[in-house]
């Protein structure tokens, strides 16, 4: 155990291998879910405050702790002073610790319903398939970014709509959630480009080793835009004319960051994971605020 890890107090390795800072992104989700379902929150809050724990914290979180038990190799040479590889969760703990919070999140599920429960199987399902062997989807960028799109923003959305309206969502948040989700395989692109050289070494197959920085590049913009556009005919569809505006000039925006984007992948990353995405999740809000009038 490296002198930095030895200062650090025990229970503290458990909040690192859960990584909170990772939860905004399903707990987003979850809250436009909630938003676009037409639910009374005053009514059912003991399930959103159930759900939200669920999304972020409990599920979210589970994979992390996969994510570090089966890295735990390549975290001791890349970043030594995590939990497992310094010595500060011992031995198999690490497992262990993944094993229980995956049943205590099952349980926490089992108490908002049975669409509820479904989704967190799935979740949990994809948590350990990107992490865990035999498949290791995130060794795939195809694969592992679908993985993690559909954790992020799918499941979380229709979780919280399926606690506040206790039955399946309709079809327009079903719709809403399966699209984001898609858009989000972009977005876990983005993240990609700032460790293409230690994934040849490792022989992880992200978009960006596979394709080349500027192909992977395009990809992630042309799936990020894609669905938001289906989503912008479907607004008029359903008559959210000014929904449809605002996700239309939000898209816009991000097509004008991305020129910056695509000058320089590697360079801009991180910058448009920053700017541009904020961009993208908030056409996600604006979407379940004008569907919520049409589901209500």
């Amino acid at each position: 155990m490296t002198a930095l890890a030895a200062d650090r107090p025990r229970w503290t390795a458990y909040v690192e291998l859960l990584k909170p800072i990772t939860w905004f992104p399903p707990m987003w989700a979850f809250g436009c879910g909630v938003v676009s379902s037409g639910g009374s929150l005053l009514e059912r809050w003991p399930f959103a405050v159930g759900g939200i724990l669920l999304a972020g914290p409990m599920v979210c979180g589970t994979s992390q702790v996969v994510n570090d038990w089966f890295d735990r190799h390549v975290d001791a040479i890349n970043e030594p002073n995590r939990p497992i590889p310094s010595g500060r969760v011992p031995g198999r703990v690490g497992l262990y610790f993944a094993i229980i919070w995956t049943a205590a999140s099952l349980l926490v599920a089992s108490l908002l319903g049975q669409w509820v429960v479904a989704a967190t199987v799935v979740g949990l399902a994809l948590a350990w398939a990107y992490s865990a062997p035999p498949f290791r989807l995130k060794r795939n960028g195809w694969y592992g970014n679908a993985a993690v799109g559909i954790c992020y923003e799918g499941l979380p959305w229709f979780t919280a709509a399926a606690v506040l309206s206790a039955t399946l969502p309709a079809g327009e948040i079903l719709w809403l959630a399966m699209l984001y989700s898609i858009g989000a395989h972009g977005i876990m692109t983005l993240n990609d480009f700032k460790s293409i050289g230690g994934d040849r070494m490792m022989n992880v197959h992200t978009l960006p080793v596979q394709l080349g920085t500027d192909r992977a590049a395009r990809l992630a913009g042309l799936v990020m835009v894609t669905p938001q556009l289906i989503v912008v005919a479907l607004l008029l569809h359903w008559q959210l004319a000014v929904a449809a505006g605002v996700v239309g000039t939000l898209i816009i925006g991000q097509l004008v960051l991305m020129r910056r984007f695509l000058s320089d992948p590697i360079k801009f990353a991180t910058w448009f994971s920053g700017f541009g995405v904020t961009l993208y999740v908030s056409g996600m809000l604006a979407s379940a605020i004008a569907v919520r009038g049409v589901v209500s």
